[in-house]
């Protein structure tokens, strides 16, 4: 039986066709930024926390726009299910800087192939879905 870990990510875009994914130490896959929940935290809530402890970037839950409820295997711990809430949040000119268990950022233009190793979640559902209905809006 798989064990289920709850997150919040975000799609962080600019330019309209560049996203921003993290690696954490430790790791080699890039994903989305974003994290697990605190108890009695929303979605919204712990991912404003996790980008200002990640990123150190200021995101205001009305910034954010839900794109929907995915899930995929874990990236970094077997038999675990990753469950996200995931929000596409536009960042502007504001600079993300990689702090707290982040090594590493890299920014990928969404209609290209990423020459990194993705994490499932990131490979399989949140840029495809992202390629199929953001990016033709």
């Amino acid at each position: 039986m798989e064990r289920r870990i709850q997150i919040a990510a975000a799609l962080l875009t600019r330019n309209g066709d560049e996203t921003l994914l993290v690696r954490k130490k430790g790791t080699s896959a890039f994903m989305q930024p974003g994290g697990k929940l605190e108890p009695d935290e929303t979605a919204e809530q712990a991912l404003v926390r996790e980008l200002q402890e990640e990123l150190g970037l200021e995101i205001s839950s009305p910034s954010m726009r839900y794109l929907g409820h995915f899930q995929a295997g874990a990236a970094n711990e077997p038999d675990h299910l990753v469950v996200a809430d995931v929000f596409e949040v536009e960042i502007g000119d504001q600079i993300a800087r990689p702090t707290a268990e982040i090594a590493e950022i890299r920014w990928i233009s969404i209609n290209g192939a990423a020459s990194v190793p993705l994490a499932p979640l990131t490979r399989d559902h949140i840029l495809p879905h992202y390629r199929r209905t953001v990016v033709n809006r």
